[in-house]
C-alpha cells in the first residue's frame, strides 16, 4: 500500500516545527527516524495532512553527560545510545532495540513520543524517572516520564508540541532483562531495576497499556524481602492481557522471571 497524500515540510528550526503543527490543527506528524511512523503511513493507519521532517534541526543530535545523568537530544539515534558508555543502563537497553538498520535510523525522542508499551526506552525512562523537555507554540515545559505516557501509542503531548531533549538520571547500579520471541522483535516483557539514593525503582514493560512501576515489589525489596517475594509481588501487581505472543498467565510468570534476572544483574540477591 502507498501512503495517503500529504504535504511535506523540511523544518529548519524548532519554531518552524511548532508553528506548522499548530497550523495543522492536529493533522500534522513529525518525521524523525521514521521506523514507527512510515509503516503506519504505508498501511494508511495514519493520514496526516502534513509531514514535518525534523532531521536537519541543529543541536538535537548530541549526547552529553551532566551532573547526575545523561542529556540526550531528541534526534540521537539508538545506535549512538548503544555505543555510549556514560549511561550503561541506557546503552544496554538501546542494544536490544530492533536490528542494526533500525537502531541506525530510530531516534530517542521518537521512541518516547511513539509510546509503545513494549519498547525499551520508555521502560528505562520510567525506571529512572527521566524527564523530557517539550516545546510547543506556547513555550517550553518539562515532563516526567511517568506523566508522559497516557496509553498505548498515546502521550500527553499537545498537537503542537515536540520532544526536544531527554534527561536520564544515572543509577548507582542497575539491571535490565527482556524476553522477545525472536531477536529484534518487540519485547513480550521487559524488567528494569535502577538504584538511586532514594531507593530501588523497578519498572515493567509489555504488561499493560503503558510502562509502569512495580511499587509493590519495591516495597517488598525495601522491607528486606527475598528475590522470590519481590518477583512475586511484581507479577501480582500487573493485570496483562493475552495475545498471540502469550497468555495473561504466561506474561505474569514471565514478568516474575524478568524481575529476578534484572535484580541479579543489579547485584541484588
Amino acid at each position: 500500500m502507498k501512503c495517503a497524500p500529504f504535504d511535506y515540510v523540511r523544518a529548519s528550526s524548532i519554531a518552524e516545527v511548532t508553528g506548522v503543527l499548530a497550523a495543522a490543527d492536529g493533522e500534522g506528524k513529525i518525521l524523525a527516524g521514521g521506523q514507527s511512523l512510515v509503516p503506519i503511513l504505508a498501511l494508511r493507519l495514519a493520514r496526516p495532512a502534513v509531514l514535518i521532517d525534523v532531521n536537519r534541526l541543529p543541536g538535537l543530535d548530541s549526547v552529553r553527560r551532566t551532573d547526575g545523568g545523561l542529556e540526550v537530544g531528541a534526534l540521537v539515534r539508538h545506535r549512538q545510545l548503544a555505543e555510549q558508555s556514560e549511561h550503561p543502563l541506557l546503552a544496554e537497553a538501546a542494544g536490544w532495540i530492533g536490528h542494526a538498520a533500525i537502531r541506525t535510523r530510530g531516534t530517542a525522542g521518537g521512541s518516547l513520543a511513539h509510546a509503545d508499551p513494549s519498547a525499551e526506552l520508555p521502560v528505562v525512562a520510567v525506571a529512572t524517572d527521566a524527564t523530557v523537555t517539550v516545546t510547543g507554540s506556547r513555550g517550553t515545559r518539562v515532563v516526567r516520564a511517568p506523566d508522559l505516557f497516557a496509553g498505548p501509542l498515546t502521550t500527553t503531548l499537545a498537537d503542537d508540541e515536540m520532544i526536544t531533549v531527554l534527561r536520564f538520571p544515572l543509577p548507582s547500579r542497575w539491571g535490565f532483562a527482556e524476553f522477545a520471541r525472536r531477536h529484534g522483535d518487540f519485547a513480550v516483557v521487559i524488567a528494569v531495576v535502577a538504584e538511586f539514593d532514594a531507593g530501588v525503582r523497578i519498572a515493567l514493560g509489555g504488561v499493560g497499556p503503558i510502562p509502569r512501576r512495580a511499587e509493590a515489589a519495591e516495597r517488598v525489596l525495601a522491607d528486606g524481602g527475598s528475590v522470590r517475594r519481590i518477583a512475586e509481588a511484581a507479577a501480582a501487581q500487573i493485570d496483562p492481557t493475552g495475545d498471540l505472543h502469550g497468555s495473561a498467565a504466561f506474561r505474569k510468570a514471565l514478568a516474575a522471571e524478568m524481575v529476578r534476572r534484572a535484580l541479579a544483574q543489579a547485584g541484588i540477591t
